[in-house]
């Protein structure tokens, strides 16, 4: 099977031959790899490496004058320029081998609900690069499964105001957590149907990324979700389902007191799969939830990845693949989060490696 097909199997919960491996990487790890195989892109470095790559087709956005502001994403690294899109600072963090784009003073801190309307950082819909990233999603989807673009609720939010004054407005401002969310959907939903319009057909899966938990609890409560995000990611599952896309959707930490009413939303695919947390016990999710969603991840990267043995990473995917992977369906193998700098290839490779080795009779 081709990598696409591959994926696609999984999806459809076909019969595949192996299950597949996904690879999340920071640029660092990118050009590591690349300069081991000796190529000059990452569609080579996929191929080389042997991936069931999902490629990633996050949306560019032009400013006024025409600068690029960065990708439509969450991560302050996939960001260009002095700020994100939604104008929140940024500011460059060497740590180790790695450099970060991290987020500088929250720009919405001194807002109330009478003078949003004042916010010069709003996002225009007409400034997003439709056209780059459908060519992207229509080169991808010649050999890969494409995941675009990325949209997000609270971490957004978090962003525009600072996470603990954040969490604080859940508590004490919950109009505002409203008001605010309210131009972030609408912005992001009229985003996402003109990026339909021109690329759905070279799509399968939508990135709704928002993080509602840590490492060890909740980030917020489950009224306060239940009234924040629940009602806004039903609408924007209804909407990908209406174009006849998947609903990928991330949440790090330990979420599962929150798992069945995300799943109720509509979502199709659930990542990461962070283990290391409470509650996110492999064998019972599969149990409780395999039936009705595809897990991707699973493979820890908090201590395996980086600081294991390849003995070791082998063991942790092995375990990820008996039970996520239970049956031979309903799970892509992945890297929890990005492999970040320093990781010893030799683990990505035995990562990659085991799974490629476990053939499904």
């Amino acid at each position: 099977m081709t990598p696409r097909e591959r994926v696609l199997a999984v999806l459809d919960r076909q019969p595949v031959d192996r299950l597949p491996v996904d690879l999340w990487h920071t640029p660092e790890i990118a050009a590591a790899l690349r300069r081991h195989f000796g190529v000059a892109d990452d569609f080579a470095m996929w191929r080389a490496l042997g991936l069931d790559k999902i490629v990633w087709d996050f949306m560019d956005y032009r400013t006024a004058e025409g600068d690029r502001a960065g990708a439509q994403s969450g991560a302050g690294a996939e960001s260009a320029g002095e700020r994100t899109l939604w104008g929140v600072p940024l500011k460059n963090i060497q740590a180790g081998e790695a450099l970060y784009a991290e987020f500088g003073e929250a720009p919405l801190a001194g807002y109330d609900e009478s003078s949003l309307d004042q916010y010069p950082w709003w996002p225009k819909v007409d400034r997003f690069d439709y056209e780059a990233a459908t060519a992207l999603a229509e080169r991808a989807a010649r050999e890969y499964v494409v995941i675009g673009p990325w949209v997000s609720l609270f971490e957004i939010y978090c962003q525009l105001r600072g996470l603990e004054q954040a969490l604080m407005d859940l508590v004490e401002n919950p109009a505002l957590v409203d008001a605010v969310l309210d131009r972030v959907e609408a912005i992001q939903t009229e985003m996402m149907r003109r990026f339909f319009s021109r690329a759905a057909r070279h799509l399968t899966l939508v990135f709704v990324s928002d993080d509602i938990a840590g490492q060890k609890s909740l980030l917020m409560s489950p009224k306060a979700w239940q009234r924040h995000l629940q009602p806004r990611l039903r609408r924007w599952c209804d909407l990908i389902h209406e174009h006849g896309l998947r609903v990928f959707y991330h949440t790090d930490g330990a979420a599962r007191p929150l798992l069945r009413p995300i799943l109720n939303c509509g979502v199709d695919v659930l990542n990461p799969i962070q283990h290391a947390c409470p509650g996110m016990d492999l064998a019972g999710l599969k149990q409780e939830f395999g039936h009705r969603v595809i897990f991707h991840g699973g493979v820890d990267n908090q201590s395996i990845l980086p600081r294991g043995t390849a003995d070791q990473v082998r063991a942790e995917v092995r375990e990820c693949l008996r039970t996520l992977g239970a049956g031979g369906q309903g799970f892509i193998c992945c890297s929890c989060h990005n492999v970040q700098p320093g990781t010893p290839l030799e683990n990505i490779f035995a990562m990659v490696e085991t799974v490629q080795a476990t053939r499904i009779l």
